[in-house]
């Protein structure tokens, strides 16, 4: 029975469904999402005006209207015909409150559909009942199960073209049962129905008697989302600690899952810091009780110490507390992931830098193989261990959405690389603590009588990096400075000598060269790197881990057609002639710094001018022994 026809609820007895709608191109996704916009009256008089106007001038309907109008508000996808983008729409019938999702179908929008999936509760999975099953109809599954959505409508579109039969609808829904069952649906329900004509979607349709199941309307009203996020223990990641004057200190944010009240006990889940709830403050004034989704302000009975980023938990239910997990990824980037490029991490609240230690593996879509691999391409999805710089507080993602989820972040630009679901911490990395040390790296540099530096001299191969650092290492050393040298061709001869030439390696030879200058530094040297480092993701990596002030990039800037003149070890003349592949500058990128410390230009200087150029920066390094401390 349609939810027009129902007994009203009260506003706030009505409860909200996040519904995705997937599946291939041209299934009738945006025409379901605007039948039922249109059916359930959710649509404007003006806009039902608009929309006949439109769909004469854009329709694919003939003389009827094109509901998939109200859906793909684009001037661009109305004249392709296709969805680009996630839409988002809101419904409401007596029973229940709508938020609709209409996803891409075409392959290379997969990350379009991920971002729709990532809120939804139940996906209606559309499939097109002349073609039957298709490959996008399964790979749109399989990410759903992995985005943790549990109830999926199988809806088999366009069954009027197909004579209403039911031998048809019978042999699809096998078809997908039989497919689905390594999933872990909570619950399956197919319908046979015709967006365009409106037969079984709000309304029951006569031309199929011998389907005797609930319209689609009538059964997203109806279907038992058991799980509540309010039924969960309590969890709240802090957002900001809000003091706006000496008498009020609070904690704010959004209860994740569960609930609180005034009196319980809340734990900081990273230092195991318990208080009990003292106040509950929100926009309306305070509340007794707060519950999944209130944006609340907590006020405890004792100062204890938290800040953006820490989540408040219930004590007897504690998230873990890992800075290493096991996690499913699904890359949305066009810029390829690289294992032991540095990233950024958002969990909760809480940004950490991170690296992807180990790809498991990736998994096919279409045939759900495992496969081996070293990187990973716009829209695949694989199994990684993730190691962080800090521990994060976190629940696995199938125990809970809201804090077993995370981001992925470009450092350098800030954008989304890739959306992740923790599956569980891994073990080892509690078994590891870091052990202080009687002489530290103030007692170092006191000793040493200057501070310590981290020199990074980065350019394109026969720039002149090794000679200018080579003259600028002599003269510090005449100057009575502790220093160390580490140059490209002589650390690949013994640390980095299991290392190759693609991205995925310089990745890596950069990463191990940052720590060990890490390192050298922390023992109070100045330390000189010559590395091409033509990336300056890894080049952010080594500045971030030196710290502030100890950091200088020096961008030995050549143009190429004189590090071609020069070329010392032959290696443009191979490289040109095809004999070496992945060569910086030719069949490689190279990403110029573009704040560098020291920008020199060769052309202009010999490398004994240039090097005075950049001692004579230096001279902070010696104003005492105390200020590196």
């Amino acid at each position: 029975m349609s939810a027009l026809l129902c007994p009203e609820a009260s506003p706030a007895q009505r409860s909200l469904l996040r519904v995705l709608t997937c599946g291939s191109v041209d299934d009738g996704k945006s025409t379901l999402i605007g039948r039922l916009l249109f059916d359930t009256h959710s649509v404007p008089d003006d806009q039902i005006i608009t929309l006949a106007h439109d769909s004469k001038k854009y329709g694919t309907t003939g003389a009827d209207m094109d509901f998939a109008l109200l859906v793909d508000g684009l001037e661009a996808e109305r004249e392709q015909g296709i969805t680009i983008d996630v839409a988002y729409r809101f419904m409401g019938t007596k029973a229940r409150k709508f938020i609709i999702a209409d996803t891409p179908g075409h392959e290379q929008y997969t990350r379009n559909m991920v971002t729709g999936a990532s809120g939804a509760t139940l996906a209606i999975l559309l499939v097109d009942a002349r073609k039957g099953l298709q490959v996008q109809t399964r790979r749109h599954a399989f990410i759903c199960a992995l985005l943790g959505i549990k109830h999926i409508v199988l809806a088999v579109n366009k069954i009027d073209l197909m004579g209403y039969s039911q031998s048809v609808f019978e042999t699809i829904t096998s078809e997908f049962a039989a497919f689905s069952s390594r999933f872990n649906y909570q619950s399956v329900v197919a319908i046979p129905l015709s967006a365009r004509f409106g037969d079984n979607v709000a309304t029951s349709s006569a031309a199929m008697p011998w389907y005797q199941g609930p319209t689609l309307l009538a059964h997203l009203e109806a279907v038992e989302t058991a799980a509540d996020l309010a039924q969960l223990p309590f969890r709240m990641a802090v957002q900001w600690v809000n003091r706006p004057n000496l008498d009020f200190r609070g904690f704010s944010g959004t209860v994740g899952s569960g609930f609180v009240r005034p009196g319980d006990k809340v734990t900081v889940a990273g230092s195991g810091v318990t208080a009990r709830v003292a106040r509950i403050v929100s926009y309306d004034g305070d509340l007794p009780e707060a519950i999944a989704g209130d944006a609340i302000t907590l006020v405890l009975d004792t100062e204890i110490d938290a800040s953006r980023g820490d989540v408040l938990a219930a004590p007897a239910d504690l998230p873990e507390v890992s800075e290493q997990f096991a996690a499913d990824i699904v890359w949305m980037s066009d810029v390829p992931m690289l294992p032991g490029r540095s990233y950024l991490f958002r969990v909760g609240t809480r940004t950490v830098a991170g690296t992807i230690t180990k790809l498991k593996y990736q998994t096919d879509v279409n045939s759900f193989e495992h496969i081996a691999s070293n990187s990973l391409a716009l829209n695949e999805i694989a199994t990684v261990n993730i190691s962080l710089s800090a521990a994060v507080a976190f629940d696995p993602y199938d125990a809970n959405k809201r804090t077993g989820a995370f981001i992925m972040i470009d450092r350098v630009n800030n954008a989304t690389l890739a959306a992740g679901m923790i599956r569980f911490g891994l073990r080892r990395s509690t078994n590891v603590h870091r052990q202080v040390l009687t002489v530290d790296k103030a007692a170092r540099t006191a000793l040493n009588g200057h501070k310590p530096a981290i020199l990074w001299f980065t350019g394109l191969s026969g720039s002149g990096k090794s000679t200018i650092a080579n003259i600028v290492e002599a003269k510090l050393h005449a100057a009575g400075a502790h220093t160390y040298m580490l140059d490209g061709d002589n650390v690949r001869h013994g640390l980095n000598r299991d290392l190759g030439f693609t991205d995925t390696d310089r990745v890596e030879n950069i990463r191990r060269v940052a720590e060990v200058a890490k390192l050298f530094a922390d023992a109070g040297l100045i330390v000189l790197v010559s590395f091409i480092s033509p990336f300056r993701a890894e080049r952010q990596m080594a500045r971030e881990l030196a710290g502030p002030g100890q950091f200088f990039e020096v961008f030995v800037d050549t143009p190429i057609d004189i590090c071609r003149q020069r070329d010392p070890k032959g290696l443009y003349k191979k490289a040109d002639a095809g004999q070496i592949a992945n060569f910086t500058g030719i069949t490689s990128p190279y990403e110029p710094p573009e704040a560098p410390e020291f920008h020199v230009l060769t052309a202009q200087n010999t490398p004994e001018q240039t090097a005075q150029v950049i001692i004579a920066g230096l001279g902070g390094l010696f104003a005492g022994p105390d200020a590196g401390a």
